[in-house]
């Protein structure tokens, strides 16, 4: 089944990342387009302490999340790799020892994150006003985990092997079922956020089954055989090196940004709301770009997989043209609209809330070229076969963003302000960290490399 397939590794350099990353990109600009309308929804429908209530949630899904999602990020990058050889039969096996590790993870998160989820939301310093309501929300969300693990999963699958339509397909079919179950449960039926958060589950399950028996019929190269099923202790140690390294990068990455939305809490609900609502934006505003690294960390990957540095190495080149480009341009449009866009969101009587988000969108928002380049560095490094690299570019991004923030934040003269400060001062200390490696470390050696 070609349907969808791109060729990454022969062909057209531009066109084939381009293409390959459109799909990814109208993919997560969709689901951004979802958040946008829940973060509406609620704000508009439910009020200021909902947004407040919602938009702190959306730390802890993502942190919860991304574990498994890093889990099929590594894996994936090992799926192109192999693919990329020529591989099939160890690349069938990789994906049951992948199915086996990440299907034990994601059921261990997702007892985890229901038993304790009333302590978890009191470490992160939730008002008393919007605890409960917090509380009711993530309680049904975190029921439907295992279903955004499967979609995610076969997700990765399909791309690792040039094939990013498919699941772009059953997104929009997700995605427009959750706007239209929202409308239904919190404007009809007046369900509150229960009914926000029951509207995503179902939305979910159905997009992930979905996704799930159309690979299985129409994909028969990944459709696993009885000799494919064993645990082989190569193929574990490889996907469990991989995924643990890509999982550990993520939990990371979101971990801090969790401890980011506990400091924002302490500001208060205005700080709260305007933060839920900027960040929609800025998530919409530099997903095309992160998608556009992901895509390029495949392209780099099935290469290295063939053998095809020189081709590599001229991907790299028009990579960083592209993302140079679209960061300069969103990064502009940012600035001048995020007045109208934080009103998109909230009342205009909020002006309190409106400000905070502006002068956020306009601090961060103005240096997107540095997360676009991060991305990039994700990337690369995990198709390399140097995910280790990855950890550790997140780690110095976030750390410092981390430890910036509570420290410009406990000055009286900066306060929230400085939260704002930190996020473009760890893009920058982490680009020039990747950057540093690559043509002192690792360009000379990159001829000896293979996967």
């Amino acid at each position: 089944m070609n349907f969808g397939k791109e060729d990454l590794i022969n062909g057209s350099i531009t066109g084939a990342m381009l293409r390959f990353a459109f799909p990814l990109m109208l993919g997560n600009l969709l689901q951004q387009c979802y958040n946008i309308a829940d973060t509406l929804i609620v704000g508009r429908v439910l009020g200021a302490d909902a947004l407040a209530a919602v938009g702190s949630s959306y730390a802890l899904i993502v942190f919860i999340t991304s574990v498994f999602i890093g889990l099929c990020m590594g894996c994936s990058a090992v799926f192109s790799m192999q693919y990329g050889s020529n591989d099939f039969g160890e690349m069938r096996r990789s994906i049951f020892s992948s199915i086996v590790l990440i299907g034990g993870v994601t059921l261990f998160l997702n007892v985890c994150s229901v038993v304790f989820l009333s302590p978890i939301i009191r470490i992160l310093q939730t008002p008393p006003e919007v605890e409960r309501m917090v509380y009711d929300y993530l309680f049904i969300i975190f029921l439907g985990m295992i279903p955004v693990c499967v979609y995610n999963f076969y997700a990765f699958l399909l791309r690792a092997v040039g094939n990013s339509v498919v699941p772009l397909v059953f997104l929009i079919v997700s995605v427009v079922l959750n706007i239209l179950l929202d409308v239904l449960m919190m404007v009809i039926l007046d369900m509150g956020v229960e009914g926000a958060a029951l509207a995503t589950v179902i939305s979910q399950v159905i997009g992930s089954l979905g996704l799930c028996l159309y690979t299985y019929k129409h994909f028969p190269e990944l459709r696993l055989k009885r000799t494919d099923c064993i645990i082989s202790k190569q193929s574990l140690a490889r996907i469990t090196s991989y995924s643990f390294l890509t999982g550990v990068q993520q939990s990371v990455m979101n971990f801090g940004i969790l401890m980011v939305q506990g400091l924002v809490n302490s500001f208060g609900t205005a700080v709260m709301a305007a933060f839920a609502a900027a960040v929609r934006i800025d998530s919409f505003a530099y997903m095309p770009v992160q998608d556009f690294g992901n895509a390029f960390s495949t392209f780099i990957a099935q290469n290295f997989g063939a053998g095809r540095v020189e081709r590599i190495r001229r991907g790299i080149r028009i990579a960083v043209c592209i993302t140079t480009a679209f960061s300069i341009f969103v990064s502009f449009l940012v600035f001048m609209l995020s007045p109208w866009l934080m009103a998109f969101f909230v009342s205009p009587e909020e002006t309190d809330i409106i400000n905070i988000g502006v002068e956020y969108l306009r601090i961060e928002g103005s240096f997107y070229v540095g997360i676009g380049y991060l991305f990039l560095l994700y990337g690369y490094y995990r198709a390399v076969a140097l995910p280790s690299m990855s950890v550790v570019l997140t780690v110095v991004s976030l750390g410092t963003r981390v430890a910036l923030a509570y420290f410009l934040a406990s000055v009286p003269a900066i306060g929230y302000t400085g939260i704002w400060w930190s996020v473009p001062i760890g893009w920058a200390l982490a680009d020039i960290i990747g950057v540093w490696f690559y043509q002192s470390k690792h360009k000379k050696r990159l001829m000896t490399y293979r996967a």
